[in-house]
């Protein structure tokens, strides 16, 4: 689709890669940008429009689909890491992730999707990650729930194109953002470079985007030997 002209809702926009990808659909050309955020008056990026919306909240997803019902793009951001094992973890954080990046994205979809068929058709944009492939247990409520988020991805996709909604998946690594400030610079990408590739791709039509380096390598080994991603494991049978 062509984001020029296009009506855009973000959700996560108050800070990090949400907000980026906000201030570069503006750049772009989008006629209007929502700017989604559980606490709307944290949003403060001029231009746009911000909304309350938090995506673990049904009814709150509900209301966002009715004051934004001439959205054309939904850009799937909202998310969390709570750094939980999954056998000795807090349940509670291991449900929260899976309501954010599986349960949340859905609702967001299920809501808007309705809304952007009655506006002509449009994108979907889900943000993943390179965990979504590969999966260790300090990040595995992460893991799991970017893992369902793939799999929704590619379901969804399948039944939104009659409707003329195209859907991409962004999977990149760890980003310059909040959300990982504990990781060492040389190990993360800059996200503005991550939401032009993004984007991109959405005006592309693109299935997939690859936005660094290690989901690139992680992907090529998917259709290859598993073990280049668990070394020290023996080979599948």
């Amino acid at each position: 689709m062509e984001i020029k002209n296009s009506v855009a809702i973000v959700t996560g926009a108050n800070r990090g890669l949400g907000r980026i990808f906000s201030q570069q659909l503006l750049e772009r050309g989008a006629a209007k940008v929502y700017a989604g955020a559980r606490n709307p008056s944290s949003v403060d990026l001029p231009g746009v429009v911000p909304i309350g919306v938090d995506v673990t909240d049904p009814d709150s997803v509900r209301q966002a689909a009715e004051e934004a019902s001439d959205v054309t793009l939904l850009v799937n951001n909202a998310g969390v890491s709570t750094h939980t094992e999954l056998v000795t973890g807090d349940m509670a954080n291991i449900r929260l992730e899976m309501e954010t990046a599986f349960f949340g994205a859905l609702s967001m979809i299920r809501a808007f999707a309705p809304k952007m068929t009655a506006n002509g058709g449009g994108s979907v944009l889900n943000v993943l990650s390179v965990l979504s492939w590969v999966h260790y247990p300090k990040y595995g409520a992460y893991c799991a729930s970017k893992a369902a988020a793939w799999a929704m991805t590619d379901v969804v996709r399948q039944e939104l194109a009659p409707a003329g909604i195209d859907v991409t998946a962004l999977h990149v690594g760890y980003m310059d953002t909040d959300m990982a400030d504990y990781v060492p610079d040389s190990d993360k990408v800059d996200p503005h470079e991550v939401a032009r590739l993004a984007l991109d791709g959405v005006e592309e039509r693109a299935l997939e985007v690859l936005a660094d380096d290690n989901s690139r390598r992680t992907r090529a080994a998917l259709s290859g030997d598993l073990t280049q991603l668990y070394p020290g494991l023996p080979a599948p049978r």
